[in-house]
Protein backbone atom coordinates (compact mmCIF):
# COMPACT_ATOMS: atom_id res chain seq x y z
CA UNK A 1 0.00 0.00 0.00
CA UNK A 2 1.49 3.13 -1.03
CA UNK A 3 1.98 5.90 1.38
CA UNK A 4 0.01 8.71 -0.52
CA UNK A 5 -3.00 6.16 -0.21
CA UNK A 6 -2.68 5.70 3.77
CA UNK A 7 -2.15 9.27 3.68
CA UNK A 8 -5.56 9.85 1.74
CA UNK A 9 -7.30 7.13 3.73
CA UNK A 10 -6.23 9.24 6.79
CA UNK A 11 -7.31 12.25 6.16
CA UNK A 12 -10.49 11.08 4.87
CA UNK A 13 -11.79 9.11 7.60
CA UNK A 14 -10.42 12.56 9.62
CA UNK A 15 -12.82 14.43 7.49
CA UNK A 16 -15.20 11.93 8.14
CA UNK A 17 -15.33 11.74 12.06
CA UNK A 18 -14.98 15.19 12.61
CA UNK A 19 -18.06 15.91 10.62
CA UNK A 20 -19.68 13.43 12.39
CA UNK A 21 -19.07 14.78 15.64
CA UNK A 22 -18.97 18.26 15.00
CA UNK A 23 -16.33 21.19 15.35
CA UNK A 24 -13.95 21.24 18.65
CA UNK A 25 -14.34 17.93 19.26
CA UNK A 26 -11.88 16.64 21.65
CA UNK A 27 -12.33 13.12 20.45
CA UNK A 28 -11.02 13.84 16.76
CA UNK A 29 -9.22 10.52 16.07
CA UNK A 30 -6.78 12.52 13.86
CA UNK A 31 -5.42 15.00 16.37
CA UNK A 32 -3.50 13.54 19.14
CA UNK A 33 -4.20 15.50 22.24
CA UNK A 34 -1.65 16.41 24.89
CA UNK A 35 -2.29 16.62 28.61
CA UNK A 36 -0.27 17.74 31.32
CA UNK A 37 -0.83 17.00 34.84
CA UNK A 38 0.71 18.75 37.75
CA UNK A 39 0.54 17.70 41.34
CA UNK A 40 2.15 19.61 44.14
CA UNK A 41 2.42 16.30 46.37
CA UNK A 42 6.35 14.92 44.52
CA UNK A 43 5.21 11.40 45.80
CA UNK A 44 1.72 11.74 44.02
CA UNK A 45 1.89 7.85 42.82
CA UNK A 46 2.30 7.00 46.24
CA UNK A 47 -0.90 8.70 47.08
CA UNK A 48 -3.07 7.69 44.19
CA UNK A 49 -1.53 4.16 44.55
CA UNK A 50 -2.67 4.38 48.38
CA UNK A 51 -6.05 6.29 47.27
CA UNK A 52 -7.37 3.06 44.48
CA UNK A 53 -6.19 0.12 47.45
CA UNK A 54 -8.59 2.12 49.85
CA UNK A 55 -11.28 1.13 47.67
CA UNK A 56 -12.77 4.69 47.52
CA UNK A 57 -13.05 7.17 44.55
CA UNK A 58 -11.66 9.69 46.67
CA UNK A 59 -9.08 11.93 44.42
CA UNK A 60 -5.81 13.34 44.40
CA UNK A 61 -6.22 17.49 43.78
CA UNK A 62 -4.38 19.24 40.88
CA UNK A 63 -4.24 21.07 37.61
CA UNK A 64 -4.47 19.76 34.15
CA UNK A 65 -3.70 21.46 30.84
CA UNK A 66 -5.29 19.83 27.76
CA UNK A 67 -4.00 21.08 24.34
CA UNK A 68 -2.57 24.19 25.87
CA UNK A 69 -5.67 25.08 28.25
CA UNK A 70 -5.05 25.25 32.18
CA UNK A 71 -7.77 23.40 34.83
CA UNK A 72 -7.31 24.18 37.98
CA UNK A 73 -8.31 21.94 41.13
CA UNK A 74 -8.70 19.19 39.14
CA UNK A 75 -9.63 15.64 40.92
CA UNK A 76 -7.24 12.53 39.74
CA UNK A 77 -7.46 9.16 40.51
CA UNK A 78 -6.15 5.57 38.94
CA UNK A 79 -8.52 3.58 37.04
CA UNK A 80 -9.20 0.18 35.99
CA UNK A 81 -9.17 -3.34 37.39
CA UNK A 82 -6.67 -6.15 35.35
CA UNK A 83 -5.30 -2.64 33.32
CA UNK A 84 -3.97 -1.67 37.04
CA UNK A 85 -3.25 -4.31 39.22
CA UNK A 86 -1.78 -6.50 36.14
CA UNK A 87 0.58 -3.17 35.16
CA UNK A 88 1.30 -1.99 38.79
CA UNK A 89 2.58 -5.63 40.15
CA UNK A 90 5.56 -4.98 37.30
CA UNK A 91 6.06 -1.23 38.86
CA UNK A 92 5.21 0.25 35.57
CA UNK A 93 4.52 3.61 35.42
CA UNK A 94 2.48 3.88 32.72
CA UNK A 95 -1.32 3.30 35.02
CA UNK A 96 -4.87 4.00 33.40
CA UNK A 97 -6.04 7.19 35.03
CA UNK A 98 -9.30 9.38 35.69
CA UNK A 99 -9.25 12.98 35.66
CA UNK A 100 -12.03 14.91 36.66
CA UNK A 101 -12.32 18.26 35.43
CA UNK A 102 -15.47 19.47 38.02
CA UNK A 103 -14.22 18.02 40.72
CA UNK A 104 -14.10 21.91 42.64
CA UNK A 105 -15.93 23.87 39.93
CA UNK A 106 -18.83 22.12 38.30
CA UNK A 107 -18.51 24.53 35.66
CA UNK A 108 -15.15 23.87 34.41
CA UNK A 109 -15.73 21.39 31.51
CA UNK A 110 -13.46 20.82 27.79
CA UNK A 111 -15.19 22.68 24.58
CA UNK A 112 -17.98 20.46 24.32
CA UNK A 113 -18.67 19.63 28.11
CA UNK A 114 -16.43 16.86 28.59
CA UNK A 115 -16.61 17.02 32.36
CA UNK A 116 -14.19 13.74 32.92
CA UNK A 117 -11.03 12.19 31.14
CA UNK A 118 -10.52 8.38 30.96
CA UNK A 119 -6.89 7.26 29.98
CA UNK A 120 -6.63 3.89 29.50
CA UNK A 121 -2.96 2.03 28.98
CA UNK A 122 -3.56 0.00 26.51
CA UNK A 123 -3.49 -3.28 28.46
CA UNK A 124 -3.49 -6.03 26.50
CA UNK A 125 -4.00 -4.40 22.91
CA UNK A 126 0.08 -4.12 21.58
CA UNK A 127 -1.68 -3.20 18.34
CA UNK A 128 -3.32 0.21 19.81
CA UNK A 129 -6.67 -0.07 17.91
CA UNK A 130 -9.02 -2.76 19.42
CA UNK A 131 -10.30 0.44 21.67
CA UNK A 132 -10.79 3.10 19.23
CA UNK A 133 -11.63 0.61 15.77
CA UNK A 134 -13.98 -1.56 18.58
CA UNK A 135 -15.71 2.27 19.45
CA UNK A 136 -15.75 3.19 15.87
CA UNK A 137 -17.92 0.44 14.16
CA UNK A 138 -20.32 0.26 17.40
CA UNK A 139 -21.28 3.88 17.24
CA UNK A 140 -22.96 3.33 13.92
CA UNK A 141 -25.32 1.19 15.12
CA UNK A 142 -26.20 2.21 18.76
CA UNK A 143 -24.98 5.25 21.13
CA UNK A 144 -21.66 4.32 22.16
CA UNK A 145 -18.54 6.14 23.50
CA UNK A 146 -15.95 8.45 21.37
CA UNK A 147 -12.51 7.36 22.01
CA UNK A 148 -9.09 9.16 20.53
CA UNK A 149 -5.51 8.96 22.20
CA UNK A 150 -3.48 11.62 24.08
CA UNK A 151 0.20 12.18 25.21
CA UNK A 152 0.42 12.28 28.87
CA UNK A 153 2.59 13.83 31.21
CA UNK A 154 3.24 14.50 34.66
CA UNK A 155 4.79 17.59 36.31
CA UNK A 156 6.17 18.00 32.84
CA UNK A 157 7.77 13.57 32.61
CA UNK A 158 6.07 12.28 29.45
CA UNK A 159 4.37 9.16 31.36
CA UNK A 160 3.12 7.30 27.51
CA UNK A 161 0.50 7.54 25.05
CA UNK A 162 -2.71 6.35 26.56
CA UNK A 163 -6.32 5.66 24.79
CA UNK A 164 -8.77 8.45 25.76
CA UNK A 165 -12.36 7.25 25.92
CA UNK A 166 -15.59 9.20 26.43
CA UNK A 167 -16.96 9.02 30.03
CA UNK A 168 -20.47 7.44 29.96
CA UNK A 169 -21.71 10.56 32.48
CA UNK A 170 -24.94 12.93 32.63
CA UNK A 171 -23.30 14.92 29.37
CA UNK A 172 -23.42 11.36 27.48
CA UNK A 173 -26.69 10.98 28.30
CA UNK A 174 -28.26 13.78 27.65
CA UNK A 175 -26.71 13.89 24.08
CA UNK A 176 -28.10 10.25 23.57
CA UNK A 177 -31.48 10.16 24.96
CA UNK A 178 -32.53 13.87 25.28
CA UNK A 179 -32.50 13.52 29.60
CA UNK A 180 -29.91 12.31 32.29
CA UNK A 181 -31.92 12.34 35.57
CA UNK A 182 -32.93 8.41 35.14
CA UNK A 183 -31.31 5.53 36.44
CA UNK A 184 -27.86 4.78 35.35
CA UNK A 185 -26.50 1.43 36.29
CA UNK A 186 -22.78 0.03 35.73
CA UNK A 187 -22.68 -3.59 35.22
CA UNK A 188 -19.22 -4.67 36.03
CA UNK A 189 -19.25 -6.50 39.36
CA UNK A 190 -17.21 -5.49 42.30
CA UNK A 191 -14.44 -8.22 42.68
CA UNK A 192 -14.23 -7.80 46.27
CA UNK A 193 -17.83 -7.87 47.37
CA UNK A 194 -18.57 -10.27 50.08
CA UNK A 195 -20.72 -13.17 49.43
CA UNK A 196 -24.40 -12.81 50.24
CA UNK A 197 -25.21 -16.32 51.45
CA UNK A 198 -28.84 -15.10 51.45
CA UNK A 199 -29.26 -14.76 48.06
CA UNK A 200 -29.54 -16.87 44.78
CA UNK A 201 -26.33 -16.92 43.39
CA UNK A 202 -26.09 -14.60 40.57
CA UNK A 203 -23.14 -15.17 37.26
CA UNK A 204 -22.13 -11.58 37.78
CA UNK A 205 -24.40 -8.81 36.09
CA UNK A 206 -25.97 -11.07 33.55
CA UNK A 207 -29.59 -9.31 34.50
CA UNK A 208 -30.97 -12.40 36.20
CA UNK A 209 -33.67 -12.30 39.12
CA UNK A 210 -32.11 -12.53 42.32
CA UNK A 211 -35.26 -11.37 44.03
CA UNK A 212 -36.57 -8.61 45.90
CA UNK A 213 -33.79 -7.56 48.67
CA UNK A 214 -31.55 -4.94 46.54
CA UNK A 215 -28.95 -6.64 48.71
CA UNK A 216 -28.47 -9.41 46.48
CA UNK A 217 -27.52 -6.74 43.65
CA UNK A 218 -25.10 -4.58 45.24
CA UNK A 219 -21.84 -6.91 44.76
CA UNK A 220 -23.19 -7.16 40.81
CA UNK A 221 -24.16 -3.78 39.67
CA UNK A 222 -23.28 -0.25 40.70
CA UNK A 223 -25.69 2.53 40.90
CA UNK A 224 -24.12 5.38 39.33
CA UNK A 225 -27.42 7.48 39.75
CA UNK A 226 -29.32 8.94 43.15
CA UNK A 227 -31.44 6.52 42.98
CA UNK A 228 -32.22 3.05 40.78
CA UNK A 229 -32.41 -0.79 42.66
CA UNK A 230 -35.62 -1.08 42.22
CA UNK A 231 -36.09 -0.10 38.68
CA UNK A 232 -33.26 -2.62 37.83
CA UNK A 233 -34.39 -5.33 39.95
CA UNK A 234 -38.16 -4.32 38.19
CA UNK A 235 -36.22 -4.97 34.81
CA UNK A 236 -34.42 -8.32 35.81
CA UNK A 237 -38.50 -9.35 36.58
CA UNK A 238 -39.78 -8.48 33.79
CA UNK A 239 -37.02 -10.75 32.15
CA UNK A 240 -37.34 -13.40 33.70
CA UNK A 241 -41.01 -13.58 34.13
CA UNK A 242 -42.41 -11.64 31.53
CA UNK A 243 -40.23 -11.54 29.11
CA UNK A 244 -43.18 -10.98 26.05
CA UNK A 245 -43.21 -7.82 28.02
CA UNK A 246 -39.99 -6.62 27.78
CA UNK A 247 -40.45 -3.64 25.18
CA UNK A 248 -42.13 -1.65 27.21
CA UNK A 249 -39.11 -1.31 29.92
CA UNK A 250 -36.57 -2.45 27.19
CA UNK A 251 -34.77 -1.00 24.04
CA UNK A 252 -34.71 -3.98 22.73
CA UNK A 253 -33.17 -3.42 18.79
CA UNK A 254 -30.30 -1.73 20.53
CA UNK A 255 -29.73 -4.71 22.88
CA UNK A 256 -29.81 -6.98 19.65
CA UNK A 257 -27.27 -4.64 18.02
CA UNK A 258 -25.03 -4.91 21.27
CA UNK A 259 -25.22 -8.69 20.91
CA UNK A 260 -24.38 -8.37 17.45
CA UNK A 261 -21.35 -6.47 18.09
CA UNK A 262 -19.91 -8.40 20.53
CA UNK A 263 -20.47 -11.57 18.65
CA UNK A 264 -19.09 -10.40 15.56
CA UNK A 265 -15.98 -8.70 17.13
CA UNK A 266 -15.55 -11.52 19.47
CA UNK A 267 -15.63 -8.96 22.34
CA UNK A 268 -15.98 -11.74 24.69
CA UNK A 269 -14.50 -9.23 27.84
CA UNK A 270 -18.42 -8.50 28.07
CA UNK A 271 -22.02 -9.28 28.65
CA UNK A 272 -21.24 -12.10 25.83
CA UNK A 273 -18.44 -13.76 28.04
CA UNK A 274 -17.46 -15.49 31.19
CA UNK A 275 -17.07 -12.14 33.48
CA UNK A 276 -20.40 -10.58 31.99
CA UNK A 277 -19.98 -7.42 32.70
CA UNK A 278 -18.02 -4.12 31.01
CA UNK A 279 -22.07 -2.51 29.87
CA UNK A 280 -24.22 0.08 31.32
CA UNK A 281 -27.73 0.25 31.60
CA UNK A 282 -29.87 3.98 31.33
CA UNK A 283 -33.21 4.01 32.50
CA UNK A 284 -34.28 6.73 30.68
CA UNK A 285 -37.72 9.77 32.12
CA UNK A 286 -40.12 7.15 29.62
CA UNK A 287 -39.03 4.00 31.66
CA UNK A 288 -37.02 2.35 29.14
CA UNK A 289 -34.00 0.68 29.71
CA UNK A 290 -30.88 1.12 27.08
CA UNK A 291 -27.89 -0.69 27.08
CA UNK A 292 -24.30 0.94 26.34
CA UNK A 293 -21.28 -0.96 25.55
CA UNK A 294 -17.95 -0.35 27.45
CA UNK A 295 -14.25 -1.01 27.93
CA UNK A 296 -13.22 -2.21 24.21
CA UNK A 297 -9.04 -2.69 25.05
CA UNK A 298 -9.76 -6.60 24.50
CA UNK A 299 -12.31 -6.84 21.64
CA UNK A 300 -11.68 -8.47 19.01
CA UNK A 301 -10.43 -11.79 20.64
CA UNK A 302 -8.17 -10.09 22.77
CA UNK A 303 -9.65 -12.19 25.52
CA UNK A 304 -10.40 -15.97 25.19
CA UNK A 305 -13.04 -16.88 27.64
CA UNK A 306 -16.63 -17.65 26.53
CA UNK A 307 -17.35 -19.10 29.67
CA UNK A 308 -15.86 -20.94 32.35
CA UNK A 309 -13.24 -23.79 31.38
CA UNK A 310 -9.92 -23.61 28.87
CA UNK A 311 -9.66 -20.58 26.93
CA UNK A 312 -10.66 -20.63 23.17
CA UNK A 313 -8.31 -21.14 20.33
CA UNK A 314 -7.83 -19.11 17.50
CA UNK A 315 -9.81 -21.45 15.60
CA UNK A 316 -12.93 -21.56 17.94
CA UNK A 317 -12.70 -17.77 18.01
CA UNK A 318 -12.66 -17.45 13.80
CA UNK A 319 -15.73 -19.81 14.47
CA UNK A 320 -17.32 -18.65 17.22
CA UNK A 321 -21.49 -19.38 17.10
CA UNK A 322 -23.50 -16.49 16.38
CA UNK A 323 -25.81 -18.85 18.86
CA UNK A 324 -23.22 -18.51 21.59
CA UNK A 325 -25.40 -19.13 25.09
CA UNK A 326 -28.50 -19.30 23.05
CA UNK A 327 -29.29 -22.21 25.93
CA UNK A 328 -27.60 -20.44 28.83
CA UNK A 329 -30.51 -19.48 31.44
CA UNK A 330 -28.01 -17.29 33.38
CA UNK A 331 -28.06 -15.15 30.19
CA UNK A 332 -31.67 -13.87 29.90
CA UNK A 333 -30.78 -11.27 27.64
CA UNK A 334 -29.20 -14.04 25.27
CA UNK A 335 -31.64 -16.70 26.07
CA UNK A 336 -35.33 -15.28 26.32
CA UNK A 337 -34.19 -12.17 23.40
CA UNK A 338 -33.26 -15.15 21.03
CA UNK A 339 -35.83 -17.16 21.61
CA UNK A 340 -38.22 -15.22 19.82
CA UNK A 341 -38.31 -15.94 16.47
CA UNK A 342 -38.51 -12.05 15.61
CA UNK A 343 -35.72 -10.64 17.40
CA UNK A 344 -33.37 -13.54 16.78
CA UNK A 345 -33.87 -12.86 12.41
CA UNK A 346 -33.60 -9.27 13.42
CA UNK A 347 -30.08 -10.02 15.62
CA UNK A 348 -29.20 -12.25 12.60
CA UNK A 349 -29.80 -9.51 10.56
CA UNK A 350 -27.96 -7.21 12.22
CA UNK A 351 -25.15 -9.10 12.36
CA UNK A 352 -25.37 -9.53 8.41
CA UNK A 353 -25.39 -5.89 8.44
CA UNK A 354 -22.40 -5.06 10.61
CA UNK A 355 -20.25 -7.70 8.37
CA UNK A 356 -20.98 -6.12 5.16
CA UNK A 357 -20.50 -2.61 6.16
CA UNK A 358 -17.44 -3.12 8.06
CA UNK A 359 -15.95 -6.58 7.01
CA UNK A 360 -16.84 -7.96 3.64
CA UNK A 361 -14.88 -5.88 1.92
CA UNK A 362 -12.53 -4.41 4.69
CA UNK A 363 -13.52 -1.75 5.37
CA UNK A 364 -12.04 -2.15 9.08
CA UNK A 365 -8.69 -2.75 7.64
CA UNK A 366 -8.50 0.77 5.81
CA UNK A 367 -9.33 2.38 9.07
CA UNK A 368 -7.06 0.48 11.13
CA UNK A 369 -4.20 1.11 8.69
CA UNK A 370 -5.20 5.07 8.73
CA UNK A 371 -5.07 4.99 12.53
CA UNK A 372 -1.51 3.23 13.07
CA UNK A 373 -0.39 5.73 10.28
CA UNK A 374 -1.13 8.69 12.61
CA UNK A 375 0.06 6.55 15.65
CA UNK A 376 3.02 5.09 15.02
CA UNK A 377 5.26 8.04 15.66
CA UNK A 378 3.74 8.45 19.45
CA UNK A 379 4.00 4.50 19.93
CA UNK A 380 7.69 4.82 19.27
CA UNK A 381 8.58 7.66 21.33
CA UNK A 382 5.99 6.08 24.14
CA UNK A 383 8.94 5.92 26.91
CA UNK A 384 6.39 3.27 28.92
CA UNK A 385 5.02 1.47 26.26
CA UNK A 386 4.35 -1.60 27.89
CA UNK A 387 5.02 -3.76 24.84
CA UNK A 388 7.73 -4.68 22.01
CA UNK A 389 7.64 -1.83 19.45
CA UNK A 390 7.74 -4.75 17.35
CA UNK A 391 4.24 -6.34 18.03
CA UNK A 392 2.38 -2.88 17.54
CA UNK A 393 2.76 -3.60 13.70
CA UNK A 394 2.97 -7.19 14.34
CA UNK A 395 -0.46 -7.86 15.85
CA UNK A 396 -2.91 -5.73 13.44
CA UNK A 397 -2.11 -9.21 11.43
CA UNK A 398 -0.66 -12.21 13.46
CA UNK A 399 -0.88 -13.33 17.15
CA UNK A 400 1.36 -12.12 19.78
CA UNK A 401 2.42 -13.26 22.83
CA UNK A 402 2.15 -10.85 25.52
CA UNK A 403 2.83 -12.07 29.20
CA UNK A 404 2.39 -15.53 28.37
CA UNK A 405 -1.09 -14.69 26.48
CA UNK A 406 -1.42 -14.83 23.01
CA UNK A 407 -2.94 -11.80 21.58
CA UNK A 408 -4.41 -12.53 18.16
CA UNK A 409 -3.91 -10.69 14.79
CA UNK A 410 -7.17 -8.33 14.41
CA UNK A 411 -7.44 -9.10 10.99
CA UNK A 412 -6.01 -13.33 11.67
CA UNK A 413 -9.27 -13.06 13.40
CA UNK A 414 -11.42 -11.13 11.21
CA UNK A 415 -10.81 -12.05 7.69
CA UNK A 416 -11.83 -15.94 9.09
CA UNK A 417 -14.59 -14.96 11.12
CA UNK A 418 -16.10 -12.80 8.66
CA UNK A 419 -15.99 -15.77 5.83
CA UNK A 420 -17.16 -18.23 8.57
CA UNK A 421 -20.34 -15.79 9.75
CA UNK A 422 -21.13 -14.87 5.80
CA UNK A 423 -21.18 -18.57 5.21
CA UNK A 424 -23.72 -19.50 8.39
CA UNK A 425 -26.62 -21.68 7.17
CA UNK A 426 -29.17 -18.89 9.07
CA UNK A 427 -26.92 -16.08 7.67
CA UNK A 428 -26.86 -16.68 4.98
CA UNK A 429 -30.28 -17.36 4.11
CA UNK A 430 -32.17 -14.58 2.11
CA UNK A 431 -33.73 -11.76 3.46
CA UNK A 432 -37.20 -9.88 2.40
CA UNK A 433 -36.59 -6.66 0.22
CA UNK A 434 -38.01 -3.40 1.22
CA UNK A 435 -38.18 -0.82 -1.30
CA UNK A 436 -40.63 2.71 -1.85
CA UNK A 437 -40.67 2.98 1.59
CA UNK A 438 -43.37 5.89 1.71
CA UNK A 439 -45.46 8.27 3.94
CA UNK A 440 -48.52 10.50 3.29
CA UNK A 441 -50.32 12.52 5.61
CA UNK A 442 -53.85 13.60 5.67
CA UNK A 443 -55.88 16.03 8.24
CA UNK A 444 -55.77 13.58 10.97
CA UNK A 445 -53.50 10.54 9.73
CA UNK A 446 -50.51 9.15 8.26
CA UNK A 447 -49.96 6.35 5.85
CA UNK A 448 -46.96 4.56 5.89
CA UNK A 449 -45.81 2.54 3.14
CA UNK A 450 -44.31 -0.05 1.93
CA UNK A 451 -43.01 -2.49 -1.04
CA UNK A 452 -41.80 -5.97 0.27
CA UNK A 453 -40.71 -9.21 -1.39
CA UNK A 454 -40.52 -12.29 0.31
CA UNK A 455 -41.90 -11.67 3.77
CA UNK A 456 -45.18 -13.26 5.47
CA UNK A 457 -45.05 -9.83 8.26
CA UNK A 458 -44.27 -6.61 7.96
CA UNK A 459 -43.95 -4.00 10.95
CA UNK A 460 -44.17 -0.54 11.27
CA UNK A 461 -42.38 0.99 14.06
CA UNK A 462 -42.23 4.57 14.98
CA UNK A 463 -42.42 7.13 18.10
CA UNK A 464 -43.63 10.60 18.34
CA UNK A 465 -41.37 11.68 20.92
CA UNK A 466 -37.90 11.96 20.12
CA UNK A 467 -36.29 9.88 22.40
CA UNK A 468 -38.99 7.32 23.46
CA UNK A 469 -39.38 4.02 22.34
CA UNK A 470 -40.56 2.58 19.22
CA UNK A 471 -43.74 0.89 19.40
CA UNK A 472 -44.63 -1.94 16.82
CA UNK A 473 -47.89 -2.64 14.82
CA UNK A 474 -48.58 -5.06 12.23
CA UNK A 475 -48.52 -3.16 8.30
CA UNK A 476 -51.87 -4.58 6.24
CA UNK A 477 -50.68 -6.57 2.74
CA UNK A 478 -52.32 -4.77 -0.08
CA UNK A 479 -51.90 -5.02 -3.76
CA UNK A 480 -49.10 -7.04 -5.69
CA UNK A 481 -46.89 -4.94 -7.36
CA UNK A 482 -45.29 -5.17 -10.90
CA UNK A 483 -41.66 -6.40 -9.19
CA UNK A 484 -43.50 -9.62 -7.23
CA UNK A 485 -43.82 -7.13 -4.42
CA UNK A 486 -46.07 -6.68 -1.93
CA UNK A 487 -47.28 -3.42 -0.94
CA UNK A 488 -47.97 -3.26 2.89
CA UNK A 489 -49.37 -0.21 5.03
CA UNK A 490 -50.25 0.75 8.57
CA UNK A 491 -51.93 4.19 9.67
CA UNK A 492 -51.04 6.30 12.44
CA UNK A 493 -52.12 9.51 14.19
CA UNK A 494 -51.03 12.96 12.09
CA UNK A 495 -49.02 13.82 15.31
CA UNK A 496 -46.02 16.14 15.33
CA UNK A 497 -42.28 14.45 14.76
CA UNK A 498 -43.11 11.31 13.90
CA UNK A 499 -40.10 9.00 13.24
CA UNK A 500 -40.41 5.54 12.13
CA UNK A 501 -38.72 2.27 10.44
CA UNK A 502 -39.91 -0.78 8.65
CA UNK A 503 -39.01 -4.48 9.83
CA UNK A 504 -39.95 -7.19 7.57
CA UNK A 505 -40.16 -10.54 8.89
CA UNK A 506 -39.92 -13.73 6.21
CA UNK A 507 -39.98 -17.34 7.11
CA UNK A 508 -36.07 -17.44 8.16
CA UNK A 509 -34.53 -14.06 7.97
CA UNK A 510 -35.88 -10.48 8.72
CA UNK A 511 -35.29 -7.68 6.92
CA UNK A 512 -34.50 -3.64 8.05
CA UNK A 513 -35.31 -0.44 6.34
CA UNK A 514 -33.45 1.97 7.34
CA UNK A 515 -30.48 -1.02 7.73
CA UNK A 516 -28.88 0.43 10.77
CA UNK A 517 -32.69 1.20 12.50
CA UNK A 518 -33.02 2.12 14.87
CA UNK A 519 -30.35 4.33 15.40
CA UNK A 520 -31.14 5.59 11.98
CA UNK A 521 -35.22 6.02 10.79
CA UNK A 522 -37.28 7.58 9.20
CA UNK A 523 -38.95 10.97 9.62
CA UNK A 524 -42.27 12.04 8.52
CA UNK A 525 -41.87 15.87 8.91
CA UNK A 526 -38.67 16.10 7.11
CA UNK A 527 -38.18 14.38 3.03
CA UNK A 528 -38.34 10.41 2.78
CA UNK A 529 -34.98 8.96 2.64
CA UNK A 530 -32.46 7.30 4.86
CA UNK A 531 -30.77 9.70 7.40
Amino acid sequence: MSKLYVLLCTMLWGALISAQNGGGNFYKIDEVAEIHIYFEAPNWMEKLDSLKQAGHDDRLPGDVVVNGVRYEEVGVRYKGNSSFNSVSKDDEAKLPLNIKLDYKDKEQTLPGGVETLKLSNVFRDPSFLREVLSYDIARQYMPAPRANFAKVFVNDEYLGFYNSTESVDKKFLLKHYGNSSGTLVKCDPNWEFPEQKQCPHGDHASLEYLGEDSTCYMGLYEIKSDYGWKDLIDLTQVLHEAPDSLEKVLNVDQVLWMLAFNNVLVNLDSYSGMLCHNYYLYRDTFGVFHPVVWDMNLSFGAFRYSEKGSNLSNEQMQELSPFLHYRNEKRPLINKLLSNSLYRKIYLTHIRTILQENFTEDQYLEKARAIQEVIAPFVESDPNRLYRLETFRENLDTTTLIDDQAIIGITELMEKRTEYLMQHPLIVKEPPLISAVQHEKTKDKVRISANVQQAETVWLCYRYAGRSNFKRIQMAGGSLEADQAIRWEAMVDNRPGIQYYIAAEGERAAALSPERASLVFYEVDEPTSQK
